[in-house]
């Protein structure tokens, strides 16, 4: 016996099979992700799972501002909700379950912790604003049946597992906003363009770009549009001495030159991170107000349709945002004309990309798994 726990120790993954490993995959190629979401959208069109999708990320933007999580907390939720629908099937998990279980993950991550049944009560109040109006004048907190309550905290709780379970516990998150500010420094961009530039990387996240890139190109590539946006059809106005105009921010990032060695990045990919976003942009401004001539809405403005009383408990309201749908395809167009063939990338996963809630190991006990933070293919030793 004694002789059998020191082999035990000695070398452990021995004893754990080969087949029972999940390796992460911090990113996707663009052909991944599509190949997942076909897998995984079940009966739903390409454009009924966008509107899931955006209804969705403007829940959990209306329940994190109410909560009070800051950004990264938010922004991180709506990544670990997209991640989570390329391994699981829609029609089997409901949108507000996988939101709430994603907040409370990405709550974990960030440290700012919250207990489900917080989570819960205001997410009641965004749903339920009528319940929400007479508990606030009564003074107390919404009232919902405790067996409703218990029954969505246990879902709550089952979603986390498999969301962790695709992430494979790895609890490091990495955000374009930081990088939004550093490299404005560097480029020498004005205070409006870099907050419009984090404007956008808030945006980013309700797309799947953020699956496919590292934050640093994420945050080329609004910083990229950005400088579009203040550019096109614009004059050139002097900057601060030390300050690039947009145009000239524009220019640079429209061409290779030094800055894709010196950041890391290619122009392909940021041009189809900003082609991602601006799409958004369009979508939002054409629907929040089709055919009209005033500013559209940005899409970090959560979803008109989440609440009758408008924008939810506690979410900011839209934000005044001078570009009319025209003007943003008009913009798309000279985009399409100039933009560089698209890089081909190759996956850095051995197998494909693949996890099934059925044979997860938290509702099955017959098998150890080790999960491993990094792709088979960057483990020394996977064993």
């Amino acid at each position: 016996m004694w002789g059998a726990e020191a082999q035990y120790y000695k070398d452990p993954p021995q004893l754990i099979p080969a087949n029972n490993r999940k390796f992460n995959h911090p990113y996707f190629t663009p052909s991944e992700v599509e190949k997942l979401s076909d897998k995984q959208r079940g009966k739903l069109s390409i454009t009924q799972e966008e509107k899931a999708r955006q209804q969705a990320c403007g829940f959990i933007e209306a329940v994190g501002c109410s909560i009070g999580f800051p950004r990264k907390t938010i922004a991180t939720a709506q990544n670990l909700y997209h991640r989570f629908y390329l391994f699981f099937p829609r029609k089997d998990f409901g949108y507000h379950d996988v939101c709430l279980g994603a907040l409370f993950v990405s709550s974990k991550m960030h440290d700012t912790l919250k207990k489900p049944r917080d989570i819960l009560m205001v997410a009641y109040a965004v749903r339920f604003p009528e319940l929400a109006a007479k508990a606030r004048s009564m003074g107390g907190e919404i009232e919902m049946d405790p067996a409703t309550v218990e029954n969505d905290r246990q879902r709550l709780l089952g979603v986390e597992r498999l969301m962790l379970e695709s992430i494979c516990f790895n609890f490091t998150a990495r955000l374009p906003f930081p990088y939004v500010i550093k490299i404005c420094r560097a480029f020498g961009a004005s205070k409006k363009l870099s907050k419009l530039a984090y404007r956008l990387a808030i945006d980013s996240f309700r797309t799947l770009v953020n699956l496919s890139y590292p934050p640093h190109v994420v945050a080329l590539g609004c910083i990229y549009l950005a400088a579009l946006l203040q550019s096109f059809e614009q004059p050139t106005s002097p900057e601060r001495p030390g300050q690039h105009t947009s145009h000239e921010i524009a220019a640079t990032l429209s061409k290779t030159g030094e800055w894709g060695k010196q950041f890391q990045a290619h122009i392909a990919d940021i041009e189809e991170i900003a082609h991602a976003v601006i799409d958004l942009l369009i979508a939002f401004s054409q629907s929040q107000n089709p055919g009209a001539n005033t500013s559209p809405a940005t899409p970090s403005s959560p979803h008109p349709h989440l609440s009758r009383s408008g924008h939810g408990h506690g979410a900011p309201p839209p934000v005044y945002a001078p570009y009319k749908a025209d003007q943003l395809i008009r913009l798309k167009i000279v985009m399409r004309e100039t933009e560089h063939p698209p890089r081909t990338r190759e996956s850095v996963a051995l197998t494909e990309p693949s996890y099934q809630a059925s044979e997860s190991p938290f509702y099955k006990n017959e098998k150890t798994v080790r999960y491993m933070f990094y792709p088979e293919e960057l483990v020394d030793d996977p064993s």
